[in-house]
C-alpha cells in the first residue's frame, strides 16, 4: 500500500468540512472491519473494490464510487492495483446526499470525478475559506443526483439458504441446480426458493447470475481477458457474458 496525504494543523480541525486522502493498493489486500465518525465517500480511480458491512456487499467497479454512512462498521478488499481516494464528511452537516442509512455505489460523472479529484489533492476544505465552501456545495449536488448502481449483494440469514448462498459465492461457475444444492445443505427447493426471494428480495437464478456478474468484475479487474472472464463465472457464450454484463453494469467489460 502507499499513501499520499499531506499534514493538516491541530488549529484547523474544528474547522474541516471535508477530509481527503488518496490510497493505492495492491490486489487482495484488505482493510479489516472499523466504522468511522464521518461519513465517508470511496472512489475506485483504478481497480476495483468490494465493502462488506453485515449480510451485505457492494462492488465498486473502476470509475465508481461507494458512499460509506459513519458508524457503518465494514471491511474492504481490493481487486487489481486499486487508486482509492477518500473524502470524509463530518455528520453535522445535514445533506441529501448523506441521508441513507445503508452504503450505495454511485455513478461517478466526469464533473464528480474532477470535484473529488481536485479536494483529494488539497487535502481539505476548511469551512472559513469561501471557495472551499462553494466547491462542497457543487460536491454535494452532484453526490445527491448521481445514479445509485445496483451493485449490492444480499444474503439470505436462514442457515441453510445461506450455506448454498456461500457455495455459490466460492464456486460461481457451478452450474450445480437449485434441486442438488437444497438437498445437500438441508432445505426443499421450494423452501430455498422462497428464503432467497423473501431475505434477499431476488430469486436464486438472479441472485447467482448476479454473483456471477459482480464477480466477473473481480476477474477484470485483475487481468483476466474477457473471454476467461465468461467462462471462469459459468457462462458458455461469450456474446452472452458480454450482453448481460452490459445490462448490469451499463458498459461493455472490454470499456472496464
Amino acid at each position: 500500500m502507499s499513501q499520499s496525504r499531506q499534514f493538516l494543523t491541530v488549529e484547523q480541525e474544528p474547522f474541516l468540512i471535508v477530509r481527503s486522502m488518496a490510497c493505492d493498493y495492491s490486489s487482495r489486500h484488505i482493510i479489516t472491519p472499523h466504522q468511522h465518525d464521518w461519513h465517508q465517500l470511496l472512489y475506485a480511480r483504478a481497480g476495483a473494490m468490494t465493502v462488506h458491512a453485515g449480510r451485505l456487499s457492494w462492488m465498486i467497479p473502476p470509475g465508481k464510487a461507494v458512499f460509506i454512512p459513519a458508524g457503518c462498521s465494514h471491511s474492504i478488499r481490493m481487486w487489481g492495483s486499486v487508486k482509492m481516494r477518500s473524502l470524509a464528511f463530518p455528520t453535522r452537516f445535514a445533506n441529501p446526499a448523506f441521508e441513507v442509512d445503508e452504503c450505495r455505489v454511485l455513478s461517478v460523472t466526469p464533473l464528480l470525478s474532477e470535484l473529488i479529484l481536485r479536494i483529494v489533492s488539497m487535502p481539505a476544505l476548511d469551512s472559513r475559506v469561501f471557495t472551499h465552501q462553494r466547491l462542497l456545495g457543487v460536491l454535494l449536488d452532484e453526490m445527491s443526483v448521481a445514479p445509485v448502481e445496483p451493485l449490492m449483494l444480499p444474503l439470505p440469514a436462514d442457515s441453510r439458504a445461506l450455506a448454498i448462498a456461500q457455495h455459490v459465492l466460492r464456486c460461481p461457475c457451478d452450474d450445480e441446480g437449485l434441486d442438488l444444492l437444497s438437498r445437500r445443505y438441508g432445505a426443499g427447493r421450494r423452501t430455498a426458493e422462497r428464503l432467497f426471494r423473501t431475505e434477499t428480495g431476488m430469486s436464486f437464478g438472479l441472485w447467482r447470475q448476479k454473483v456471477r456478474m459482480l464477480d466477473s468484475v473481480r476477474l477484470l479487474s485483475e487481468g483476466k481477458s474477457v473471454t476467461d472472464a465468461a467462462f471462469d463465472t459459468g457462462y458458455t457464450s461469450v456474446s452472452a457474458f458480454i450482453a448481460a454484463f452490459k445490462s448490469t453494469f451499463g458498459c461493455t467489460p472490454g470499456r472496464l
